[in-house]
């Protein structure tokens, strides 16, 4: 009895429930159909796309280049400035009647004489001729012994300072631009050339270089033959300076 009471039950409600199923399908057509409906008037009319058309390129344009015409210069008009002319006045020269014949004198024959050859004279006629004379030696009288005191003075360089020994002491000897120090600035000595020579006896010296020497050394012969003299010399600069000079007996 409970089995067939629970199978009714089921049954009923079943029933019951496919009712309500079928009464609330065509409610939810119409509901749905009208919702459609409105949907479709809501919502504007659609026409059909239309192909859109390709947009068009333009071809690019090309300037044309624009020739200009030659500009042809007008000739410009010279203007002339007339000058006055000055009238030199008709001068009439007469034509002298000169004779047709004319006397040519008779030819000559001339004669080239040639001038005679005059000797040129050594001296023409009131000219002197100048002899050069050398200047004589100054005659010198040595101070002191004619004992060799110094070493010999040969092997003296040019240029530069060379060596000497007087009694023991070295000294420079300069044969050329010999400078000392005088008067609180330097001085250099004249060439040794324009000193001259000097006779001692019968024999004769020739100047051949400075010596550095003071007065007490400068006295006696060196080893080759030269002689040492203390004597003044003027200076380049004008000043005269008392200095040792060796004169030898070769130039």
């Amino acid at each position: 009895m409970a089995t067939r009471s629970g199978f009714t039950i089921f049954a009923v409600s079943l029933l019951a429930a496919t009712v309500l199923v079928a009464s609330a399908m065509p409610g939810t057509g119409l509901s749905r159909s009208a919702a459609a409906a409105e949907e479709e008037k809501a919502a504007p009319t659609q026409h059909p796309a239309q192909p859109r058309a390709a947009p068009q390129r333009s071809a690019p344009r090309v300037a044309v280049p624009q020739r200009t015409a030659p500009r042809v210069a007008a000739p410009q008009k010279a203007t002339r400035v007339a000058t006055p002319r000055q009238n030199t006045p008709l001068v009439a020269t007469q034509r002298r009647n000169s004779p047709s014949a004319i006397a040519r004198p008779p030819a000559t024959t001339r004669v080239a004489r040639h001038p005679r050859a005059v000797p040129q004279a050594a001296n023409r006629a009131g000219a002197r001729a100048r002899v050069a004379t050398p200047a004589a030696a100054r005659v010198v009288t040595p101070q002191g012994s004619r004992a060799v005191t110094a070493s010999s003075l040969r092997g003296a360089p040019i240029r530069g300072a060379g060596r000497t020994v007087i009694r023991g002491q070295n000294y420079s000897a300069w044969r050329n631009g010999y400078r000392i120090h005088h008067g609180g600035s330097w001085e250099t000595f004249v060439a040794l050339s324009t000193l001259g020579a000097i006779a001692i006896g019968s024999s004769e010296y020739y100047p051949f270089a400075y010596i550095s020497a003071p007065q007490d050394y400068c006295q006696g012969l060196t080893e080759d033959g030269c002689e040492l003299n203390w004597q003044q010399i003027r200076t380049m600069e004008g000043d005269i300076v008392d200095q040792c000079v060796a004169y030898c007996p070769w130039r």
